[in-house]
């Protein structure tokens, strides 16, 4: 049974099948060949999508085109850029600090990548930055969006996982302010070296007044990430409640306080996140009967057992478990790894005494890092496309971030505390 459900996938794959139909066929062929009724296959997916937690992820990728559109990431980026755009490398360094917050109202990396993008990548060029390095900082930066919560994979993890989907949101910040200070240091020695990014000097008056300024004109974008995340750590609302509040927000201050945002831009907006919303829901429905097939084999009981024989000492499970999740990254989009690699992985983790939410945010980072590595990639895609440059030209400045992500996903491994010290405070 499970050979016919690997062959199905890598033959489906091979064929370039949308992964959707991957997941839902193999599994379909495995459970006829396993003479198993087919009715289990609908009963799984209906089980898998019938949710309350699951409902928060089209309202935060509605949220995330409420704010594009509606003039809210425009005056993030504006802030970001008065914060840190003084200094050289100041520009790549907005980038990363818009990314941050972006990612704390969007929940996407390929959202925050093309809002912060379409922006900040022609403006670095503008100032010395090869566009080539300016396409793959936007896209490392982008991966904040899946890192810091609210995070629909860290909604996703919970569900297969069954974890905490409010202790990952806390557990997220912390190793997201390392991953955003990583970058930025990279920037910035990168400018000094290559010699972009020329600033004039600006007096602490001039500084603190274009400051002031920008402060205000974001400041209803600013108290959107408060009250959002604000409200759920305070017990106000769910994660789910809190993804609806941000749609209710974006869409008052985007057509009532900003007034960017008409009535004709709605249709677009929904109707993009309807067909962003169908994809994943189609891979959360298909992956579960997917799952169901490897349970019923015990998948994860025997790779849990395969791996005790290898080693005991969970120092080198993680080691493997982060190898493991950067190949499955190059090949796989985030959310599918998630969804096939959480029910195998958790338990053996947890057999391991890894504290659950620590092993959440390791795989959350790992398949953030997943998204710059080719062929797959979808920020060097969204990149791409808003830099018009094809991958390829951005081979170079994305190894480098890379090897600053692996270093930062090792630091994130191997000292949990990052991850479970505001879980464990906020208790």
């Amino acid at each position: 049974m499970i050979t016919a459900l690997f062959i199905a996938v890598i033959v489906l794959l091979f064929f370039s099948v949308p992964v959707a139909v991957c997941l839902g066929f193999s599994a379909l062929i495995a459970l006829y060949v396993k003479g198993i009724p087919l009715v289990n296959l609908a009963q799984s997916v209906y089980e898998a999508l019938d949710s309350f937690s699951l409902m928060a992820v089209p309202f935060f990728i509605l949220a995330g085109g409420l704010m594009q559109t509606g003039g809210i990431s425009r005056r993030l980026i504006g802030l970001a850029n008065a914060l840190v755009g003084w200094f050289r490398g100041g520009l790549g360094s907005a980038s990363v600090l818009a990314s941050m917050f972006f990612a704390t109202i969007s929940g996407s990396s390929s959202a925050t990548t093309a809002a912060v993008g379409s922006t900040l990548i022609p403006a670095m060029e503008k100032k010395g930055y090869p566009k080539p390095f300016a396409a793959a900082t936007c896209a490392a930066a982008g991966e904040l969006g899946v890192i810091i919560p609210p995070s629909i994979p860290m909604v996703i993890y919970g569900l297969v996982a069954n974890v905490s989907i409010g202790g990952l949101f806390l557990a997220g910040f912390l190793p997201g302010l390392l991953v955003g200070l990583s970058l930025v240091i990279t920037i910035i020695v990168m400018a000094r070296i290559k010699g972009f990014d020329q600033t004039d000097t600006v007096s602490f008056a001039e500084w603190r007044a274009h400051l002031w300024k920008a402060t205000k004109d974001a400041f209803w974008a600013l108290l959107m990430p408060f009250i959002i995340l604000g409200g759920i750590y305070a017990g106000v609302f769910t994660p789910t409640e809190a993804s609806v509040v941000a749609v209710v927000y974006g869409l008052v201050i985007g057509m009532f306080v900003y007034r960017e945002l008409k009535w004709k831009d709605l249709l677009p907006i929904f109707s993009k996140s309807m067909v962003a919303t169908s994809l994943i829901m189609l891979i959360v429905g298909y992956a579960a009967i997917f799952g169901f097939v490897l349970a019923l084999e015990q998948v994860p009981q025997n790779l849990g057992r395969a791996i005790s024989e290898l080693s005991s000492n969970p120092l080198v499970f993680m080691l493997l478990v982060n190898i493991l999740l950067f190949l499955v990254g190059t090949l796989l989009e985030a959310l599918v790894t998630i969804i096939l690699i959480a029910p195998i992985l958790a338990p053996v983790a947890a057999a391991f005494g890894i504290d659950p939410i620590h092993f959440g945010i390791i795989m959350i980072v790992n398949v953030a890092i997943g998204m710059l590595t080719p062929p797959v990639a979808v920020n060097l895609v969204v990149a791409c496309k808003v830099a018009n440059l094809r991958m390829s030209q951005l081979t170079r400045p994305v190894c480098l971030y890379l090897a600053v992500l692996t270093v930062d996903v090792l630091i994130i491994t191997y000292v949990p505390i990052i991850s479970t010290w505001l879980p464990s405070i906020m208790k």
